[in-house]
């Protein structure tokens, strides 16, 4: 598929997924891509997590607020990183954008290998679920998941929603 194909056909995907275990190696590869994300003066503070062992994908499945492909998901990867932010750059750090630049990457190859996924942020603030999944993957305690990503099949049809147009949003000087 060609890179721009997989850019426009990327979406956030919130329906069912297929239950069936995935590849471990599918799930390296898209991993891989996070791995390969540029980070803030190279620092490469995001840790991740494959979640495929099948009682904690089961606890994640039931927790409260988990719907659709969150309560469906074969697979997750749980993207960390310091609960306290390292300093990387005259009193800046890039924690949350080196997260985000893997996530993305990650988003990206996992639809480039036909799978669906969705971005999760929101949900894992809430009642303690990220610490509750950290706890369930060992993460040290100086770590937060910050993101989680279902991964699997889809199962139901899901459109694409609509993309403002390039003159709503851009400028050009």
């Amino acid at each position: 598929m060609d890179f721009f194909d997989v850019i426009s056909r990327r979406f956030s995907y919130r329906k069912s997924l297929d239950s069936s275990p995935l590849p471990l190696d599918d799930l390296k590869k898209i991993v891989q891509a996070g791995l390969d994300a540029p980070s803030g003066k190279n620092e490469q503070t995001t840790g991740f997590i494959i979640i495929q062992d099948p009682e904690v994908v089961k606890t994640i499945n039931k927790m409260p607020g988990a719907n659709g492909s969150m309560a469906t998901a074969p697979a997750y990867i749980a993207c960390h990183m310091n609960k306290k932010p390292v300093e990387t750059y005259s009193g800046h750090y890039f924690d949350i954008e080196d997260c985000a630049a893997a996530v993305e990457n990650m988003l990206l190859a996992a639809t480039a290998m036909g799978y669906a996924t969705v971005w999760i942020d929101g949900w894992l603030r809430v009642d303690g679920r990220a610490e509750r999944i950290g706890e369930l993957c060992s993460l040290d305690a100086q770590r937060i998941i910050r993101i989680l990503i279902p991964v699997g099949k889809a199962l139901e049809e899901q459109k694409r929603p609509v993309k403002k147009g390039f003159e709503e949003r851009v400028t050009i000087v």
